[in-house]
């Protein structure tokens, strides 16, 4: 059976049993140290002395000397940390909810003259204190906020003890709340909000993944078709710029060739090489009409070379006619329009075969 020590002037005194004292919440000691007039107070301890039934000094560790009848060591109190037990009991939250709560409290002596004349059993009403405070906290808060807001709570508890306790010399360094009870049909209804927590959740995650891919896939599509519309775009500037490059290199071949046959025609026997070239043209492309088409239209009289070699020199001639009235520093652009007729007139005369 557990039994609290006092220290009276008469010696130890025993009082009733307490269930809420353990064998290490209390300071152990045999009784109360006698005067022998030299003492020796060991560390961590401070022995209250009266002289004559009052209070006289507290004696430091190391050695002390009293007078012996006079003086009388009253109180011994250890200044080690005390660790102490809070026993479980009851509380209602704010949502009307009962629980099952206990705790550890961590005590110190800080003034041995407050804790010896301040207050009958310090560790006593320091735990009542610690009770009391621990249920009108729980009052303030809601179910869900006891598990959330544990470490406010043990600050809440330990500001309230020591502002009561600063009269008593105790001060309480932690105060740690070690279970909490909650009644099965509670804690079973917790459970399954836990439960649809998770589920909501992985609803929540779901369909936000759903959306980021379908947002990711729209995405792609839309750059795909900037892509593509950017590679058409250019593949046309391309094409276009190609196309202009190809006319303007021929435009320039051709204007080079018929310059090269204006500079030819003349020269000596020159007419003689333009019969010679407009000869061969009619031969060349005369020998071409059958092989588009299944029907085939000649001239009265298609193999009269010398005719078609006659009409394409007589408007040779008539050409150079009209280029000799022209001044000299246009007979080279003459030439050139000779030559381009003499074409254009060697064309037509095959196009008119054809179609006859």
């Amino acid at each position: 059976m557990l039994v609290r020590v006092a220290r009276g002037a008469g010696g130890l005194v025993l009082k009733g049993p307490r269930a809420w004292l353990g064998p290490s919440q209390h300071r152990t000691a045999s009784g109360l140290p006698r005067n022998t007039v030299v003492l020796f107070v060991p560390q961590q301890e401070a022995w209250v002395v009266e002289r004559m039934g009052r209070f006289h000094r507290i004696l430091e560790p190391g050695l002390n000397i009293l007078i012996p009848v006079l003086d009388r060591i009253r109180y011994v109190q250890s200044l080690k940390e005390i660790v102490i037990n809070v026993p479980e009991q009851s509380a209602v939250t704010l949502d009307n909810v009962t629980l099952q709560i206990d705790g550890v409290l961590y005590l110190r002596i800080m003034d041995p003259y407050k804790a010896s004349y301040g207050v009958e059993d310090p560790e006593y009403a320091v735990t009542q204190l610690a009770q009391t405070t621990m249920r009108s906290e729980l009052g303030k808060l809601s179910l869900d906020k006891v598990f959330r807001e544990r470490e406010s709570l043990n600050a809440s508890i330990v500001d309230a003890i020591n502002q009561a306790s600063d009269y008593w010399g105790i001060r309480c360094l932690r105060y740690e709340i070690k279970d909490i009870h909650v009644p099965p049909r509670v804690k079973e209804s917790m459970q399954m909000q836990v439960e649809a927590e998770r589920r909501k959740r992985a609803t929540v995650l779901e369909s936000e993944g759903t959306r980021e891919s379908a947002i990711n896939v729209a995405e792609g599509k839309k750059q795909a078709q900037i892509l593509a519309s950017e590679a058409e775009k250019a593949e046309q500037i391309n094409q276009a710029a190609g196309e202009a490059s190809a006319v303007l290199a021929k435009a320039k071949a051709k204007a080079e060739a018929i310059r090269i046959l204006a500079s030819a025609l003349t020269q000596q026997n020159g007419d003689a090489a333009a019969s010679l070239t407009v000869a061969e043209q009619y031969v060349s492309a005369f020998s071409k009409l059958a092989k588009d088409t299944n029907t085939i239209l000649l001239p009265s009289n298609p193999g009269d070379v010398t005719s078609m070699v006659a009409q394409a020199m007589g408007v040779y001639g008539a050409l150079t006619k009209t280029s000799t009235s022209e001044t000299p520093n246009s007979a080279s652009d003459g030439n050139i329009r000779v030559a381009q007729c003499a074409n254009t007139g060697l064309d037509e005369e095959l196009e008119r075969v054809k179609l006859s």
